[in-house]
């Protein structure tokens, strides 16, 4: 039964005509979480961007969504400086708000509000009937450890009908409670649970390990990436397999391509083997236009690897732009950045690499639907 109190959102018709087919996941049950979501998403996304006032996104590379669904339920939308966490169901018993532990306890997840969102596929909307704040989840949301969520009663759960006044006032309510940090796992810790997490008949990984280490693995997004990518039996390749071979589909959505530069001069080892010379990645930063470069320096004993950044156009990089490399387990090394004092037409890092080794990248500002990624070499 419909509240007349609720917020009812059309799903958009090729949303829904769309939605069960657009990725791929490792079993039924992550598929349909999945579908569940991008309704949701579809819905309630354009429902807060018509608001001229507000910046409305998701809050991460919109091909990270997969790598989430397969995991865990909910998506994050970024409205200006808050995160709004939608957590979609389709069970029509709405007698409390119900959220995974996830979005409330992994430091980097947190969002300002929760919206309770009841998917009704055969009418073709969606029903979103309250919110809550991360505050109100920990001080008086009950946790169920079995489960692994929090939930909070209907009755302490906020009208969606002045949510939109919450978000936009200039009177600002505290949202957030203190969340800790989580342990730091090593690359090859990680490694093995990815490994052990990567076979699909796990139907919950979420649930297999204790949260505090499974937080830290899908913390970082590289980690969440190739666990999602062992999950649906999508082999993992390397820098050097995409200069040999060309860039993967999986990496074109990321934006990746190649580039054939004639100035590199005569072609060596690598080069020989590969049909172009660079892989270049475009990103857009304060709304302008940069292009990320990775460029094999080759000679007779081993190779180096350049990243570089440039401006898009005929532009220059604004000073107080950084580029940053860390390891996959996002440490930094000697000399793995560098920094725009003044503007400038590059910046680059260099760096030497074992074979099968993984690198980040990261640049401030953060360029939008940025998530970090391991490129292996």
């Amino acid at each position: 039964m419909l509240v007349i109190n609720d917020l009812i959102l059309e799903i958009p018709q090729q949303a829904f005509d769309e939605a069960w087919d657009s990725q791929v996941y490792s079993n039924s049950t992550a598929r349909y979480q999945a579908y569940i979501n991008e309704l949701c998403l579809s819905s309630i996304l354009p429902w807060l961007q018509q608001d001229n006032r507000t910046q409305a996104k998701v809050f991460y590379n919109t091909t990270a969504s997969p790598s989430f669904w397969e995991l865990v339920n909910g998506t994050v939308i970024n409205v200006d400086s808050m995160r709004i966490v939608l957590v979609p169901q389709e069970t029509i018993d709405l007698s409390e708000l119900r959220v995974p532990q996830e979005w409330v306890d992994i430091p980097g997840l947190v969002g300002d509000y929760y919206l309770g969102v009841q998917v009704i596929p055969e009418d073709r909307c969606i029903r979103v009937w309250g919110y809550c704040t991360h505050l109100q989840l920990k001080m008086s949301g009950i946790y169920d450890s079995y489960t692994r969520t929090y939930a909070v009663d209907a009755s302490d759960v906020n009208d969606i009908n002045i949510f939109t006044f919450a978000i936009s006032s200039e009177f600002i309510e505290p949202t957030r409670a203190e969340v800790s940090s989580l342990p730091a796992l090593s690359t090859t810790v990680a490694q093995n649970l990815i490994t052990r997490l990567g076979n699909s008949g796990i139907v919950s990984p979420r649930l297999e390990i204790p949260f505090q280490t499974w937080g830290a693995l899908i913390e970082n997004g590289g980690w969440r990436r190739s666990l999602y990518q062992h999950r649906i039996g999508q082999p993992e390749q390397s820098i050097i397999e995409w200069l040999r071979n060309g860039v993967t589909q999986a990496a074109q959505q990321l934006g990746w391509g190649n580039l054939n530069l004639q100035h590199l001069g005569a072609a060596r080892s690598i080069e020989q083997m590969a049909p172009n010379s660079i892989l270049a990645r475009q990103l857009t930063i304060a709304g302008q236009i940069y292009e990320l470069r990775i460029i094999p320096q080759v000679n007779e004993e081993y190779t180096t690897w350049r990243f570089e950044l440039r401006s898009g156009g005929v532009g220059i990089i604004p000073g107080g732009f950084k580029l940053r490399l860390l390891t996959e387990d996002l440490q930094p090394f000697p000399d793995n950045e560098d920094i725009a004092t003044t503007a400038t037409e590059q910046l680059f890092v260099e760096v030497a690499l074992e074979p099968g080794e993984g690198i980040v990248w990261e640049i401030e500002p953060v360029p939008e639907n940025y998530d970090q990624e391991i490129l292996r070499f």
